[in-house]
């Protein structure tokens, strides 16, 4: 069922669940079939990813990766432990999902925001009972009412002095890794407001 009312996202649904019913009815072994499963993914990833031109309208990307981050998070209790690319895809998948919710330049509507915010939740279960958590950024980020939405981001954003117990919970939250992103996105910003000027 397709919660994404978008053809794209109901085909790119299927794709992902065909990749998920080959891999648990592979004769291969585990690992073979783990290989083949990362590699096929990827493939239809890109494929799916590349219909849109991405500094025109980012938004159906970031209703590609939700799509992909939950259903390989769904597939993720099939998948062999001792294959190295299951972590690095997942890892670089929520990597470049962050980086584009960072660098949206408009708000995400609410539908896709809910459907990120929930896609996320249930994802990061199922990583959870395989054993694995790399979605700490993208849940921290679906956790808040927008992703630069955070009270105590937008009072140090806009100079303020927001209580310190607040700015170490927001610190907690955040992660190094987000919070790095979050620095690199704004200092290129305003490298890039400045050179405008």
């Amino acid at each position: 069922m397709c919660a994404l009312p978008s053809p794209p996202a109901c085909e790119l649904r299927e794709r992902f669940q065909g990749l998920t019913t080959a891999l648990k009815e592979s004769t291969k072994s585990p690992l073979e079939a783990s290989l083949l499963f990362c590699q096929d993914f990827c493939q239809v990833l890109v494929e799916h990813a590349s219909r849109w031109k991405t500094d025109e309208d980012p938004l159906p990307l970031l209703e590609v990766y939700t799509i992909a981050i939950l259903s390989f998070a769904k597939a993720s209790s099939c998948l062999s432990s001792a294959c190295e690319n299951v972590p690095l895809l997942l890892e670089k998948l929520a990597l470049s999902c962050a980086e584009l919710l960072l660098l949206l330049p408009q708000h995400v509507p609410g539908a896709l925001w809910e459907e990120f915010q929930s896609s996320m939740k249930v994802a990061h279960s199922l990583l959870q009972e395989s054993g694995s958590s790399p979605l700490r950024l993208l849940t921290s980020l679906a956790q808040q009412d927008g992703v630069w939405a955070n009270a105590t981001l937008s009072s140090i954003l806009s100079n303020q002095t927001p209580q310190t117990e607040h700015v170490h919970q927001y610190l907690e939250l955040e992660g190094p890794t987000l919070l790095n992103m979050r620095i690199k996105i704004s200092l290129s910003r305003e490298s890039w407001l400045e050179g405008k000027q």
